[in-house]
């Protein structure tokens, strides 16, 4: 199966909110739309979804498992759950949204999403936040390859590592916080040097980034007119020096938690 390279991300998107947004969002021409329980706001989300008059099958939607709710038969409940706030029958990827490797349970809930994924619940099941070794560990134990990686991915984190083993398994890497959460990137000068080089903005310049260098990206606003701009993204080029300029940005720096040992449920 496919899913599109570019999609709408509803991260700190308030339920009541999100409604209005994913609306704006599908009216720009986004197809995919990733939210989760602990977001709180797969109901706006699924209503969006309800009154948007497009067929189901041009529509792409990813929800997550939160950590409260790994185990087996945890997962599975949980999941029915996100199904009804969505107001679907199905999704097309359902992740694992935090490894949690001092809870020891991320095998035991992947294997619930291998029914899921075999029910035809989820058309695609994956997990985020898994690091080289947790991805080792689940490949060894189970039996689906997961169809996604979803990490913390920008150019103050390139996370080279994480995408050399996704390569090697064969596994998409989809990048949440794909702009950097707006603390400080669209501001580096080198950005800005190439937005002004193309007559784009800096935010236009790392999305276009994040689709040359292969990954997934979905960037969230509640803008409108930023929503328009992010997905306008395909119709030029970055160069091989501005490339070399983006990638020389990379600090290794983190924004969000350390999944070797982030624990919060």
């Amino acid at each position: 199966m496919e899913m599109p390279q570019l999609g709408f991300g509803v991260w700190q998107v308030p339920d009541d909110e999100a409604e209005r947004a994913v609306t704006t969002a599908l009216q720009a021409g986004y197809r995919s739309i990733d939210t989760a329980a602990v977001y709180g706001n797969e109901e706006g989300t699924g209503r969006a979804i309800a009154a948007c008059g497009l067929p189901r099958e041009e529509l792409f939607v990813t929800t997550k498992l939160w950590n409260a709710d790994q185990g087996y038969d945890a997962t599975l409940r949980a999941f029915d759950a996100s199904l009804d706030k969505l107001g679907l029958d199905h999704v097309d990827l359902y992740l694992i949204h935090w490894p949690l490797p001092s809870r020891n349970l991320y095998v035991e809930t992947y294997r619930a999403f291998e029914k899921i994924h075999a029910d035809g619940r989820a058309r695609a099941i994956g997990v985020s936040n898994f690091l080289p070794e947790h991805l080792d560990r689940l490949t060894e134990e189970t039996s689906v390859i997961p169809a996604v990686n979803q990490i913390e991915l920008h150019p103050h984190l390139q996370q080279r590592a994480s995408r050399e083993k996704h390569a090697e398994l064969g596994i998409a890497t989809e990048a949440w916080s794909p702009l950097g959460q707006g603390k400080g990137l669209l501001e580096v000068p080198a950005i800005v040097a190439i937005a002004q080089k193309h007559g784009r903005t800096p935010a236009q310049i790392v999305l276009r980034w994040h689709v040359q260098q292969g990954n997934v990206a979905i960037p969230k606003s509640v803008t409108p007119s930023r929503i328009e701009e992010n997905i306008d993204v395909f119709s030029f080029e970055l160069d091989a020096e501005d490339l070399g300029a983006i990638s020389a940005l990379n600090e290794n720096r983190r924004l969000g938690p350390d999944p070797a040992t982030f624990d919060v449920a």
